[in-house]
Formats: structure tokens, sequence, C-alpha cells
């Protein structure tokens, strides 16, 4: 009875047995971590991509490395997987990976229209990525790379480099220290050291975008183009190497040998030798250190012609600290001589409301002709000019400046000078042409020739008018001492006569044709304007206030201190002072010959 309950225990207990040795189905086991590649680096499970298929090999040897199941295979060995083919003289099939590690004559190709060459390469067909390193090429039928090592992602079909990069396409060459590019777009992204050459120019920054289809070069950044006309400058922009169109912005310049032409933006096209700039526009020509400046400009190279407008441009005629010429109107036209041309002369043009500056020299005309060859200002259609207290209008008027000074004044039809004295009397001279002439910009002469006409005051000193002469004459010469009317010289037929002050009437005061403009008289602000001022500017220090502490009244021990009231200081008194001998009384010299000369002229 005993044998048989332990013969029934044993046919209950085996079937238990044989149930826990069998392997458990799949379904219940639990999922499998792939190893992980050359390039694992996180927790997640790695994608499985379609596996790797094997398509030739001369040789196979199978076996395990360090635990790992792998493929060796030798002489002409190729791969595939999907649009993916993958040829080489030896390799390594990671066959649990699903990796291949390439070795000699390396190629990798994908569609037909992308091919990348090395030494060395792995490809990861859970990733779909390869690395290639040692002379690696890559080739598309837009462009060339060469780098020591290349990270390709068949995927996204973007490859990066961080070891340097050369670029080739028909046209340019471009090399750099780190890329990347997208084959999609056909866009390459360029980093550090970034150097391209095309047939007529070389560009130079540190990041750059580079469309191989359009042939535009995008950069962002200090950035450096030396090409055979000149060099060009930029901050951000875009250059085509196709058309040669440059479209720059940020501190945009373009720098030829005679010329600097900048503005914050700028679109230059190099063989039409055209350009147009907007944006603190500025020209400067290299040659006689002239600056325009302007908020709009147009720049045609081949005529050798630069255009200003827009917020009132700027002329600055760079002389002595004291002695720089400023020019503003609504246009201005700059034309240069181009070499070897003799009949261009180097001129500028201003009009309408032309405004002149220059130390204490001031002028106004409608328009105006600056001939910088011969260095002669002509001034058009009611032209003014002030000099220290002096006034000269004419029809037209030309000045004539040796070594940055003012040297003569020629003032052409109805011309007329006024002078105002230190009482503000007004001292008038007109005739048919005047020449004046100056010497370290101050005035010393005037010639009247053809129907002169004068009234000048007669002063006891700076203190009273003793009366006025009226002097008429064919000619006439005036002088001038520290810009002040010294002597009047009659050149022939002179007719002169002396009005004492109480018989002077209005009429007699002023000449026909008389006018005092000293309100048109432009400033240096008004003529350079606030945004072209480039005067330094004077640093504000604030005075930092130091706040006390009230104190309670309560603990007050001493009355507050008075202030002193500030002293008011004068003149002292002193004895009158005696009368002198009059300083600034101009005389009258004229031939001893014509009886008129001889009357003595009344003071």
């Amino acid at each position: 009875m005993a044998v048989f309950r332990v013969f029934l225990l044993l046919c209950l207990l085996v079937p238990l047995l044989g149930q826990a040795q069998r392997p458990t189905p799949p379904a219940t086991r639990p999922p499998q971590t792939a190893p992980a590649g050359p390039r694992s680096g996180t927790s997640q499970p790695t994608p499985k991509g379609s596996p790797i298929k094997l398509l030739t090999a001369g040789e196979l040897v199978g076996g395990d490395f360090n635990g790992v199941k792998i493929r060796k295979l030798i002489t002409n060995v190729s791969f595939q997987q999907d649009d993916v083919f993958l040829y080489c003289d030896s390799a390594y099939q990671y066959l649990e990976r699903n990796q291949v590690e390439a070795f000699s004559n390396v190629r990798v190709v994908q569609s037909d229209t992308m091919t990348i060459t090395g030494d060395h390469g792995f490809y990861d067909g859970a990733l779909r990525t390869a690395r290639m390193t040692g002379n690696v090429v890559m080739r598309d039928p837009r462009m060339t790379l060469t780098t020591p090592s290349l990270d390709y992602d068949l995927n996204r079909k973007t490859a990066s480099y961080t070891e340097t990069g050369h670029l080739t396409d028909p046209q340019n060459t471009l090399d750099s220290q780190q890329g990347f590019y997208d084959t999609n777009s056909k866009v390459f992204v360029f980093k550090q050291n970034v150097h391209l050459v095309t047939p007529d120019s070389e560009l130079n920054n540190d990041t750059l975008r580079y469309n191989t289809v359009s042939k535009i070069a995008y950069f962002n950044g200090p950035t450096r183009i030396k090409g055979k006309q000149g060099n060009l400058y930029a901050e951000g922009g875009n250059y085509n190497t196709k058309t040669r169109v440059s479209d720059f912005k940020k501190k945009a310049k373009i720098d030829t040998p005679n010329y600097l032409l900048g503005g914050d933006q700028l679109v230059y096209d190099e063989v039409k030798q055209y350009g147009v700039a907007r944006g603190h526009v500025s020209l400067t020509s290299k040659k006689d250190n002239l600056v325009l400046r302007g908020d709009a400009g147009r720049y045609w190279r081949a005529l050798g012609r630069t255009k200003l407008y827009g917020g009132r441009p700027v002329v600055r005629n760079i002389g002595s600290q004291k002695d720089t010429l400023y020019m503003a109107a609504d246009t201005l036209i700059s034309i240069e001589a181009r070499p070897g041309q003799t009949t261009t002369r180097t001129i500028l043009y201003a009009f309408p409301k032309v405004q002149i500056f220059r130390g204490n020299l001031q002028g106004i005309c409608d328009s105006l002709t600056y001939d910088r060859q011969d260095s002669i200002i002509y001034l058009n259609r009611d032209p003014v000019l002030w000099q220290a207290k002096n006034q000269l209008t004419a029809d037209s008027i030309q000045i004539r400046s040796k070594r940055g000074k003012v040297d003569e004044m020629r003032l052409y039809s109805n011309a007329f000078a006024v002078n105002q004295d230190t009482l503000l009397n007004f001292n008038q001279t007109k005739g048919r042409n005047m020449m004046a002439y100056f010497r370290d910009n101050k005035m010393r002469r005037v010639d009247v020739l053809g129907n002169a006409e004068s009234i000048f005051y007669a002063l006891d000193g700076d203190t009273a008018t003793t009366g006025m002469n009226r002097v008429l004459s064919a000619n006439m010469r005036l002088l001038f001492l520290d810009n002040k009317l010294n002597k009047i010289s009659v050149l022939s037929n002179p007719e002169a006569k002396f009005i004492p002050p109480h018989e002077l009437k209005p009429d007699d005061e002023r000449l026909k044709g008389y006018q005092w403009r000293a309100k048109e008289r432009p400033t240096r602000r008004q003529v350079l304007g606030k945004q072209f001022d480039d005067r330094p500017k004077k640093k504000v220090v604030k005075k930092k206030v130091v706040k006390k502490k009230a104190t309670p009244a309560t603990k007050r021990t001493t009355k507050p201190k008075a202030k002193t009231p500030a002293k008011i200081t004068g003149p002292k008194s002193a004895a009158p002072a005696q009368p002198t001998k009059p300083v600034n009384k101009p005389t009258i010299s004229a031939p001893a010959k014509p009886a008129a000369a001889t009357t003595p002229v009344r003071r």
C-alpha cells in the first residue's frame, strides 16, 4: 500500500517537473536590449533598421571576438541596405548589432547620386549612419568635398566634418575648419576660417552658408571679399558668386584704390560696376581727402560717378583742424577722373540749397561746382559769402584756394561788399566785378573793377561816428587790417564827398542793392546736421548727490550758521579814460593829378 502511494505521487510530480524545464514562450520572455554599438551612449534601445545584406566577398570567416559574433570578410566585399551600397577590401560584420566596419578603399553610395570614399569606415545599419576617416572624399553631381573625417546621416542625408574641409565645384573652391552639408537643400554651412575663392574674388569670414545650386553665399559676421576691382567688407548679407552681385548689410564698404564707399546696406553689381547704398552712406576720396555723407547713394564705378541724396548730404574736405571745409545740399554728385582719360576732370556738383562752412568763412547759393583738380569753387544763383564781418554777393562767385587755404575770390556782375564796423555801421562797396585777396584766411584787399561806388563811416576811436564818406570812381581798392576796413584807394576819376552825421539822411546810408543777410549765415551745426556732426562728444560727468540725514531739532545744541552771500565783483572805479586817436578810421588815397583827388576829404 505504501509503495502504491509513492508511485502515485511520482506520477503527479513528473508532469510538473517537465513543464518547469520547458523554455519560456517568446511572449512571456523579458525584452532583450540590443548590444551597444561604438557610438551608443544613451539608455534608450537602439532602433533597428533593415538588415545589412552581404552581397559579395572573396573569403568569409565567422567567429566570436570578445564575446561578439562577427563575420570577417576579405577581398571584393560589398553590402546593401535599402538604397545604400557599401564597398571595401575587407570588413567586420557585426550580425547582432547590424553594423559593419570597413577597411581600405571604402566606398558608400546612396541612390547613385552621392558617393563617399575613405580609408576606413563604420556603418551603423540600425541608425543608418556612416563615419568615414582617412582621405575622405564626398561627391555629388554639384560638388566635391575632401576632409580627414566625415559623419553622414543617410536618413536625413546630411554630412558634417570638424577637421577642416575643402569643397570644389565647377566655379569655386571653399575651405573651412568645420562644415555641415544638407544634400536635400544642397546647402553647406561652414564655420571657422572660411575661405571662398571664385574666379574673380576671395571671401574670408568665420560663418558662411553656401548653396551649391544657386551659388549664393550667405554670411553673418565680419566678412571680407577681395576682388580685382576692389575689396568689399560687411557684417551680414549675401554674395552671388555666379552673377557677382553683393547684397551687404551692417557696416558695408567698397574699398577701391581711389574711393571708399560705405553704408548700412550696400548692393553692388561687379559686372555692371554699379552700386546702391542706403543708411549712413559715406564716400571717401583718398586722393584729396574728400568725404561725402548722406542717407542714400548710387555709385557708377565705370563712369567714376557717385550721387548722394536724402537727409541733406554733406561734404567734408579735410584740411587743418580749424580750416576744414563743410558743404551741404539736397544732392551731391562726385565725378572722378578715370585713369588714362584727359578730358574728364575731378568735379563735385551740389544743388540745390547749398550751404558752406569753413572756419570764419560761410556761404550759401542755389548750385555749386567744385573743381577739385584746380581747387576752385564756383557758386551760382544768388551766392552770398560771409568772412568775419564782411558780406560778399554777386551774380556768381569763385573761391580759389592754395595749400588748403582761401587765396582769392572773384565776384562777377553786380558785385556788392558790406562790412560792419565796431559801431554796427555798414560800410558798403559795389561795382561791376570784384577781386578779393586773402592771406592766412584773412581778407587783406578788395579790388572793385568798373562803376565803383562806396560809402564808409569815419569813426572817432570806437566811440562815435564823425561822418560818412561817399566815393565814386571807375575802379577802387579797399585795404583791410585784421578783417576790418582800413583804407580806400581811388584809382581813376574819383568823386568824393563827406557828410556830417547831422546831415545824414536814410537814403544816404544805403547803396542801391544793399541787403544785410546775416540771418541766412549758416552755422556749423546747420551745415553738418545732427546726424553728421563729427565733433567729439563731451562726456557729462554726473555729480553724486550725497543726502545728509537731518538732525532732529531736539538734538541741536547750536544754531546753524548763516550762509555767507556770494561776493559780487566788478570793475574798480577809475578816472575816465582820455580820448585817443582813432585807430580804425579808413583813409582815402587818390592819384595826385585829378583835381577831385587833390581836394581834401573831410573826416
